[in-house]
């Protein structure tokens, strides 16, 4: 399995098992990058798999931040 699903599947877990909250921010490229040992580029595309599984959502120049869930009452 690639790093970057590894990073993204890992991340998924955090949010739903309520360790990132909706609209917490999640680690940063470079947080990745510290944390554990990988390319910006590998954390991008962990972070772009986030997104496309609909878990995060980008602000420019603010960060990466938890997506509301569709089954929270917060969501509705």
């Amino acid at each position: 399995m690639p790093v970057y699903v590894q990073i993204a599947d890992y991340i998924e877990g955090d949010i739903k098992a309520g360790r990132l909250r909706e609209h917490d921010r999640i680690p940063t490229e470079s947080d990745m990058h510290a944390e554990w040992g990988v390319a910006r580029t590998t954390a991008r595309r962990a972070v772009n798999l986030l997104r496309e599984r609909e878990l995060v959502y980008t602000v420019p120049q603010r960060g990466t931040f938890v997506t509301p869930q569709r089954d929270s009452p917060a969501a509705g």
